[in-house]
């Protein structure tokens, strides 16, 4: 628990950079974009309390899970803040219409159990939204490559790419409905020359859409094995109306080319 609250207060100071500026403002709009179109009664944010991610969202209840004491709730008037453990989330099962995950998989010692347990406190149908570090982004390869201080927040090995989590999301019944990339500039330390390489940004979606240094996926839980069938008895009767059908044309058949007697 210690070291998930360490990896987690790194990353919240690596957000006050230049670089964690720039990622922070992107996943921002697209947390907006999304959580603006989701409805229900309950939406929980789980960690970095120090940015309101549910602030477009017009739920009944917002909560924002820490796994610390924090004491800015005066920003945030319609939003309760709770201590909790990240992994073990104090939440009834299939209470939770939106759930955020803001670079949580990356900070816990065991992302597959965070997993399960949005899961379970997610209800039929509610969304998940889950952010985190593309390991095969360019600052992905800055931060392998040997003989070089740690750049980013979370290392390289603790990085979870798309394609794992969807993997992940698909074992527990999540159907992922949007994703986005962002942030292509190459690993810069300064604001002057992450606006030198800004371009990077623009022809990004189009050139390199797999290549960015963060993602934000979307997905809906679904109900696992679940298929809509209709009444039995339409089938059938169906079913028999074809092969009467069927034979009757073929009776027509034989009597048109039957030749008459006489």
């Amino acid at each position: 628990m210690k070291q998930i609250h360490s990896r987690i207060i790194n990353l919240a100071d690596w957000f006050n950079t230049d670089p964690g500026q720039r990622v922070i403002q992107w996943e921002s709009s697209k947390f907006d974009q999304i959580v603006a179109d989701s409805f229900g009664f309950n939406a929980v944010q789980v960690g970095l309390p120090d940015w309101n991610f549910l602030h477009h969202n017009r739920m009944r209840t917002k909560i924002i899970l820490t796994d610390d004491s924090f004491n800015n709730c005066t920003h945030y008037p319609n939003t309760r803040f709770v201590q909790a453990q990240l992994d073990a989330l104090p939440l009834a099962s299939n209470s939770i219409d939106l759930l955020i995950l803001p670079h949580i998989l990356e900070c816990a010692d065991n992302p597959h159990l965070v997993l399960r347990e949005a899961e379970r406190v997610l209800v039929h149908e509610g969304r998940l939204i889950i952010s985190g570090f593309n390991p095969w982004s360019l600052w992905g390869l800055r931060s392998r490559m040997p003989l070089r201080k740690p750049w980013m927040p979370v290392a390289a090995s603790r990085q979870v790419s798309v394609t794992r989590l969807k993997d992940w999301m698909k074992l527990l019944s999540f159907e992922v409905d949007r994703g986005y990339f962002g942030c292509y500039t190459p690993a810069c330390h300064t604001e002057r020359w992450l606006n030198r390489w800004n371009f990077m940004n623009q022809a990004g979606d189009r050139w390199w859409p797999v290549a960015g240094a963060v993602y934000l996926l979307a997905a809906v839980k679904r109900a696992h094995g679940m298929t809509l069938i209709g009444p039995s008895w339409k089938g059938k009767k169906k079913k028999k109306f074809a092969r009467g059908e069927a034979a009757i044309s073929r009776r027509d058949v034989r009597q048109l080319f039957k030749e008459p007697h006489g």
